[in-house]
């Protein structure tokens, strides 16, 4: 009898180590797949993040060499992270003030020098507050709404609504 239980014993071990093992994708099938993701939504939040200016999210080392469980648990972390940075960036503290001022500005994709985008930005300006944006995707008419206003918000910090004297009287911000 006691064999008989020891047997059972041994065959209910077996199936659990097997039934878990199934469960584990191994280390290889699907991981790439979600490196990739983990590697894209950490860049997207460092992108916003950056926009914003931001300190980035930190990453630690170990990372590269997740798997399993914690490879999935990093991953839903990192888009956490992502979705949380956009919402954020979709929201500049002085959004109403920037869609007065652009409402009397121009296009958001006014290519016209010596002025670009919705905000009017002059190359210096550019160069001055959004040098990053400048140098990847060139003028401000290129620049999405969001990222011209982020790149204002820095002007803003230091300069308040002086770079669009008669815009920001009109809209009662000066």
């Amino acid at each position: 009898m006691a064999l008989d239980t020891w047997s059972g014993l041994t065959a209910l071990v077996i199936a659990v180590v097997l039934t878990l093992a199934l469960a584990l994708p191994p280390a290889t099938a699907g991981s790439t797949e979600l490196r990739r993701h983990v590697a894209w939504h950490r860049q997207e939040t460092w992108r916003w993040q950056d926009l914003m200016g931001q300190p980035r999210h930190p990453t630690a080392y170990h990372e590269r060499w997740a798997r399993g469980a914690y490879l999935r648990w990093l991953a839903d972390l990192w888009r956490q992270r992502r979705l949380a940075a956009r919402r954020q960036a979709s929201r500049p503290p002085h959004l109403a003030a920037w869609l007065c001022i652009h409402r009397y500005e121009g296009a958001w994709n006014d290519p016209r020098p010596p002025y670009y985008g919705g905000l009017q930005m002059d190359l210096a300006f550019q160069q001055a507050y959004g040098a990053e944006l400048l140098r990847r995707k060139g003028t401000a008419d290129r620049w999405t709404p969001l990222e011209q206003m982020w790149v204002a918000e820095r002007a803003w910090r230091k300069r308040g609504f002086t770079p669009w004297p008669r815009t920001a009287r009109r809209c009662g911000l000066l």
